[in-house]
């Protein structure tokens, strides 16, 4: 339990410095001018390392250990923040969206090395008991999402208040205190690391897990395909009134609606096991039923979005509730997800095969980064929520090939 709180809150302190630091960037350089397109290019290499990450970080905790990883990956963030600080605001936007996008690669690779080690641990630090292994991957993904929306609510707070550079120093600052304090009380209970570890055993060997992460790929590109560009940058194009302080103002609102719905998803997932006890039997027909749902959900949206002539009020507060709803449903899948891998893996392969089944879920948010920009910028609003809306179909039809039942390794 001592390690499980200390891996925990080692996982909270870094999503929130991840929070802040995408709605950060993300309003920052849309103040500056930079186009959708633009801004979903900074956000690429940071997916494009996560792929690249998880692939390798499994292998690497099974061989050096999980708190390894752990340490690499808060350490790792630290450099990222003090890094990202250096931007001038007289550099070119070719040299900004260069640098940008390298920091935000040291960024993504921090991010998946603390994923990874956070998740695997719950499958070695879960007691045996029935059902057990469910609430605990419950609670520390839900309760990490709720403190990740409370990161993108003080991203923007610090950017309205103290502005760019001071906001990240803060945050590495804070984080590398966090980091010390880490080393110096973790407790024993994770395992350390295994010589002879071949780096070609991380691609899963179960067919049910390959199925899986490709569920999980399409899963999170459904959501990220409105929620890295489309949904800030036209909440914010709405709420602005065209001038520097009301530019700020859209600052709060759009990153206090991002919080709430990353808090709300985060709660959701956290009570799960409560929602789906019905489902444990027969998990995977569930979480094919959850997400036939969720693809209804954009679609509808964008056929609202394409009937309005252009932003109005009513259309706004539809797209609100409305993705609210697509979190909650969202929130159920991604739980059933993160319970089936960590019970389809066994422990001898859980790093690796949990490696894996991120890497796809960094693919996901990979593919649906890149399509955010360019569906924006060809179809607006309404060509982003139905790219969602296809995107989750693709998730149903992986689920369906999963074998029903569920046997934990």
């Amino acid at each position: 339990m001592r390690a499980y709180i200390a891996v925990t809150a080692a996982y909270w302190a870094f999503m929130l410095t991840d929070g802040a630091l995408r709605m950060m960037v993300l309003l920052h350089f849309h103040q500056l001018g930079f186009s959708a397109l633009t801004l979903a290019w900074l956000f690429l290499l940071y997916e494009f390392a996560g792929v690249a990450t998880n692939l390798c970080a499994g292998w690497l905790a099974a061989r050096f250990g999980l708190t390894s990883t752990l340490y690499m990956g808060l350490g790792l963030q630290v450099v990222a923040l003090v890094a990202l600080s250096q931007v001038g605001a007289g550099w070119s936007i070719g040299l900004s969206v260069a640098f940008v996008m390298v920091v935000q690669g040291l960024s993504g690779v921090a991010k998946d090395l603390a994923k990874m080690s956070s998740k695997s641990a719950v499958k070695l630090l879960a007691p045996d008991t029935e059902g057990s292994l469910f609430r605990w991957v419950a609670w520390l993904t839900g309760s990490k999402n709720a403190v990740k929306g409370v990161g993108f609510f003080l991203g923007a707070a610090g950017l309205g208040v103290l502005g760019f550079a001071p906001t990240l120093w803060l945050m590495a600052a804070a984080l590398a205190a966090i980091l010390v304090a880490v080393l110096m009380f973790m407790p024993q209970g994770l395992p350390r690391g295994v010589k002879g570890v071949k780096f070609a055993s991380v691609f899963a060997q179960d067919p049910r897990i390959n199925r899986l992460s490709l569920a999980r790929m399409f899963l999170f590109a459904a959501r990220d395909v409105w929620f890295v560009v489309g949904i800030p940058v036209y909440f914010h194009q709405v709420l602005s009134d065209g001038s520097e302080d009301g530019a700020r103002r859209a600052f709060f609102w759009v990153g206090s609606f991002m919080a709430l719905w990353i808090i709300a998803y985060g709660g959701v997932q956290a009570v799960a096991p409560r929602l789906l006890r019905r489902a444990v039997d027969q998990p995977t027909r569930a979480a094919g039923h959850w997400v036939a749902g969720l693809s209804l959900i954009p679609l509808g949206l964008a056929a609202l979005a394409l009937w309005s002539a252009g932003p109005a009020l009513w259309l706004t507060v539809s797209l609100v509730v409305g993705l609210l709803i697509f979190g909650f449903v969202f929130a159920v899948n991604s739980s059933l997800h993160s319970w089936l891998i960590l019970a389809f893996t066994s422990r001898e392969r859980v790093t690796r095969d949990v490696g894996f089944y991120y890497m796809a879920n960094a693919g996901g948010r990979l593919l649906g980064t890149a399509l955010s920009g360019i569906s924006y910028t060809l179809g607006g609003l309404p060509l982003c929520l139905l790219t969602a809306a296809l995107l989750a179909l693709g998730s149903w039809l992986a689920v369906r090939c999963i074998p029903d039942g569920v046997q934990e390794a």
